[in-house]
């Protein structure tokens, strides 16, 4: 490792990331260049380098890679105009020729599990299902069903990562929600969702 590298990676994550009324468990990490606003991310996820997540609630065992936005405001296309000088706000534009209130922003929600590749784009208002896997550079306009693969622009499916028994099967267990003492004997067989879900059903949990 070259010194040239560790001082690279030094000032990468010496830009900090920007945090606003926004709640992180202490086992995730949002890391720097990211802009994380009136959003929630729950235990063990993490979100890259220089995303923008905003009014967005994202769940437990969540993988966000770097350079992705989810969430933000829209222009009102609906108006004769879309520029920002006819709504209120601070913009990057100074002049103000009225101020009317643009709709409010909707709640993106994340579920558990999740893997959001990078450069992806996430429109507002968007549902992602437990599980599902959302591939790098895609722009995701419509709502993600559990366990499900999307990639594209616009994003669309895939492919279901498993059988319809298993993802039922998983759903049902909840296991995101599981004791962690519990989950980490689970773990065991993480690689192996039958045997993953029969030794769930076995520990009546």
């Amino acid at each position: 490792m070259t010194i040239k590298y560790i001082i690279s990676k030094i000032i990468k994550k010496s830009r900090f990331s920007s945090i606003k009324n926004s709640t992180v468990h202490s086992t995730s990490k949002v890391e720097s260049g990211t802009l994380f606003v009136d959003s929630s991310m729950d235990k063990h996820s993490f979100c890259g380098y220089d995303n923008e997540i905003i009014k967005t609630n994202i769940g437990s065992f969540c993988s966000i890679g770097n350079d992705v936005k989810i969430g933000g405001g829209e222009h009102p296309y609906e108006w004769v105009s879309t520029s920002p000088v006819f709504y209120s706000g601070r913009d990057s534009v100074k002049a103000k020729f009225s101020e009317f209130d643009r709709k409010p922003l909707l709640t993106t929600t994340i579920g558990n599990d999740v893997w959001i590749g990078q450069n992806s784009l996430i429109k507002q208002g968007i549902n992602i299902g437990h599980g599902a896997i959302v591939g790098m550079g895609s722009i995701v306009t419509k709502d993600v069903d559990p366990y499900t693969i999307v990639a594209g622009i616009p994003a669309t499916k895939i492919k279901l990562r498993f059988e319809n028994e298993i993802v039922e099967e998983l759903l049902k267990s909840k296991w995101w929600s599981i004791d962690e003492a519990k989950l980490k004997t689970l773990s065991q067989n993480i690689k192996d969702p039958l045997m993953f879900l029969k030794k769930i059903k076995e520990s009546n949990i």
